[in-house]
């Protein structure tokens, strides 16, 4: 479903990107992970036309996406969950909801799927986003992103400062729309337990380049956690 080759990517004299190619496949969650600074948010940022790439190819479905910009990668099929979450925080959780919708036609509810798997957001429809715990924060940062009805769903450090139930809810999310074999999932992340038990496929980075790449059931015998540990 996605296929990214030879990308690179500069912030000034600095090569943050370093030729890097990798899939995601439809059905399949792929985990990329590093360490702090290693440029897994850049790379995120330059899939989702962000920040433009220097050189190599983006192909998603077939369609050559290199140059698209970011609302025409929106509604080509990619959805976005940026690290820190974004929501807005003065819109009621209906709100940022609808904001989601934005490359739907008009008239578009709210997916009934989306309070499936998180339910608190039905119940807390009314409110503010920022009176939401941070959990709760995560879960409509994933369920707008859902409303914009994704075939790549992209997720930037989902875990970071959640409680341990929440963290729960999400796994339990993100395996549900795998499991439905329609969209491919793209997750950054540091938590290696959280990767993990979900990915089907993994991807280590280090200094701007992927230095392994593997199956996730590999993923203990290719001792990535040791190579996060370094």
């Amino acid at each position: 479903m996605l296929k990214v080759e030879h990308l690179n990517q500069y912030y000034g004299g600095s090569h943050i990107l370093r030729d890097v190619s990798l899939t995601a496949r439809p059905g399949k969650v792929t985990a990329i992970l590093g360490r702090n600074g290693v440029g897994k948010t850049t790379l995120l940022r330059t899939l989702m036309g962000l920040v433009p790439a220097r050189t190599g190819t983006l192909h998603f479905e077939n369609r050559d996406l290199t140059r698209a910009k970011a609302h025409e990668r929106v509604r080509a099929g990619l959805g976005y969950v940026p690290q820190g979450r974004e929501i807005f925080p003065r819109l009621t959780v209906r709100e940022n909801l609808l904001m989601g919708l934005a490359s739907q036609p008009t008239g578009t509810d709210i997916p009934e799927r989306i309070f499936a798997l998180f339910p608190v957001l039905r119940q807390m429809l009314g409110r503010r986003g920022g009176d939401l715990s941070g959990g709760q924060q995560q879960q409509l940062a994933i369920g707008r992103a859902l409303c914009g009805k994704p075939r790549l769903l992209i997720l930037d450090e989902p875990t970071e400062g959640i409680q341990p139930s929440i963290i729960k809810a999400i796994e339990q999310a993100i395996r549900t729309l795998a499991a439905e074999g329609e969209m491919a999932i793209l997750l950054v992340e540091q938590y290696y337990d959280f990767a993990r038990a979900l990915a089907d496929d993994y991807a280590l980075m280090e200094r701007g380049e992927i230095i392994l790449q593997g199956a996730g059931a590999d993923m203990e015998r290719d001792r990535v956690r040791e190579r996060l540990a370094v």
